[in-house]
Formats: C-alpha cells, sequence, structure tokens
C-alpha cells in the first residue's frame, strides 16, 4: 500500500525523530465546524510542543494520507459529512473507488504503523457495546495485532467497561495505566476496573514498548492515561446521561457505526457542552502524553544507533 506522507512528516521518520499520529474521525464527525478545526489544531500544537511531529490521517480521494497540510486538515474539518467513517476493515474500499473518509482508531493505527509510526493519540478506543457482548469494535482486534502504542483515556465511557478490558487482555493487549492502577472511564478519572501494570517514569514505558515489539514482536500497548482532573465530570451524572441516551437509541433503532456519534451527540447536547469539552481536554492530554512518549522511544533508537 503507498501512503502519501507529509514532507514534514516523512522528514521526521527519515531522520528517526518522534512522531504521534492522530486520527481524523473526531475532526469530520466528532465536532461541528469551526470547533473540530479548533481542537485539530490544539491536537497538533499538544504534540509539536512535546517535541515530536503531528500526523494526522486520513483517506482523501482515494489516497491515505500520513499527516495532513493546512488546506486538507480545513477541508476536513469544514466539509466532514463528504468524508465516510473508516475502520482498518473499510480501508480497501475507499482506496480502491477513490472516495475520501475520516478514519477510526483501527484503521489510523493500521496506517500510522504502515509509515513507521509507533506511537498514536487518540481521544478514547472502541471496545464492547453495553446489552450486546457480540457488538464489538475492531479497534481491539486491530491494536492486538498493530505494533503501536494507543493514549487513550480508556475506551468510551458508552461501552461495557469490564467486557472490553477482559476482551483486551483475551487478545494479548497489553494494558498499562499511566500514572494510574485503574481504567480510566473517559469522561472519569476511574471504572472500578483495576489494571495489573502501571508506569509512572516515560522512560519506563518507552522501554516496555521497545521490548514488546523489538525483541518479542508483538502487538499494541494501550496506555490508559486518565483524563485531567479539573475536566472530569461528575460519576453520577454522565452515567444518568448515558444510560438515558442508550435507551433513546434502542428508542430510535440506531445501531452500527452511527450508534456512538448518536450516543455522543446526546452527551453532548444534554450536558450543555460539559462532555464536548471534557473529550478536548482528555484529547489533548493524551496528545501530551503520546509527545513524551515518542521522544523516548526515538531517544531510545538514537541511542541504540
Amino acid at each position: 500500500m503507498q501512503l502519501a506522507v507529509a514532507p514534514h512528516v516523512a522528514d521526521a521518520l527519515s531522520r528517526g525523530a518522534p512522531v504521534v499520529a492522530l486520527e481524523s474521525t473526531i475532526i469530520a464527525h466528532g465536532l461541528p465546524y469551526p470547533a473540530n478545526l479548533e481542537v485539530a489544531q490544539a491536537l497538533e500544537l499538544a504534540v509539536a510542543d512535546g517535541g515530536a511531529t503531528p500526523a494526522t490521517i486520513a483517506i482523501v480521494d482515494g489516497v491515505a494520507h500520513v499527516g495532513l497540510l493546512p488546506d486538507t486538515l480545513e477541508r476536513l474539518a469544514a466539509d466532514g459529512a463528504s468524508f465516510a467513517k473508516a475502520g482498518a476493515t473499510d480501508l480497501a474500499v475507499h482506496l480502491a473507488r477513490g472516495t475520501s473518509a475520516a478514519t477510526t482508531v483501527s484503521a489510523t493505527a493500521v496506517l500510522a504503523a504502515g509509515a513507521g509510526i509507533r506511537v498514536f493519540a487518540t481521544g478514547g478506543i472502541g471496545g464492547v457495546h453495553r446489552g450486546d457482548g457480540s457488538d464489538v469494535s475492531h479497534d481491539l482486534y486491530a491494536l492486538a495485532k498493530t505494533p503501536i502504542a494507543v493514549i487513550s483515556a480508556g475506551a468510551k465511557a458508552i461501552l461495557d467497561l469490564p467486557r472490553t478490558l477482559e476482551l483486551l487482555e483475551s487478545l494479548g493487549v497489553l494494558v498499562v495505566g499511566w500514572k494510574t492502577d485503574e481504567l480510566p472511564a473517559f469522561y472519569t478519572r476511574g471504572s472500578g476496573l483495576m489494571l495489573e501494570h502501571q508506569a509512572t517514569h516515560i522512560d519506563e514505558l518507552a522501554a516496555i514498548c521497545r521490548v514488546r515489539w523489538d525483541d518479542l514482536a508483538q502487538g499494541g500497548v494501550l496506555v490508559a492515561n486518565p483524563i485531567p482532573a479539573a475536566a472530569a465530570l461528575d460519576v453520577a451524572a454522565i452515567d444518568a446521561v448515558i444510560a438515558e441516551a442508550l435507551v433513546a437509541a434502542e428508542a430510535e433503532g440506531v445501531s452500527g457505526k452511527r450508534l456512538t456519534p448518536f450516543l455522543l451527540g446526546r452527551i453532548a447536547a444534554v450536558t450543555g457542552g460539559k462532555a464536548v469539552a471534557a473529550n478536548r481536554a482528555l484529547a489533548i492530554a493524551n496528545a501530551e502524553v503520546g509527545a513524551r512518549l515518542a521522544v523516548a522511544i526515538a531517544r531510545d533508537g538514537a541511542a541504540e544507533r
């Protein structure tokens, strides 16, 4: 597969410099314009401020772009409705047909790893949906086989978190809590689900990743980074909102790829924008940790050379 790697990203990769991948679904389908463009720019700035090169990924007119130039980023934000939502299993269709698509966690991870990027920062991963254990996001399977570290605030709170964590373990995805021993629940810092592994130093986390990939030839690492305390929502309040959103989705027959955007939109409306602000804060926090991890991994690589 041929990738259109932006010049600034290609230069960083050729030098072994740190690069952090960013998904495009949050831009095309997560927020309205121009708030989505502002968030996209803030995420790229957070990565750059951390000493790494940002690489936002999307399919544009049938070409997989790793790193978007400003005019393409603007197009993605302003005309998000013309971009489909693509997981890893959808990539072949859009590449063959010449269509455009924003990439989810699974698609972004696959394309980033194909370009040689080892770190990917997102908001929250997909997982097992509540009430239907057979409805599982491909994010989990892509993480299991893709050698990349994904920084996220856990899985999205609308999911069945216990089943999601259990399936991650079954698939062999290494989950490491970043300065926490508990799986974050996206909008809140904890879920009550304890994690077996934690890391408190970025160099230690980088070493874990490198051993997993270079020595053991294993797949993904999910770095669970809790939402900043100041941006976290009240646990009881958000649980009630999620329950109401799930009832509304069932009543309207919303399922499949439409379900997550529907639920997140409903939650944003009911919370008066507080959920959107929380989503923005946690995504930026993940980008910051992603930059630190990418820098540490690149430093280790340079030392070996």
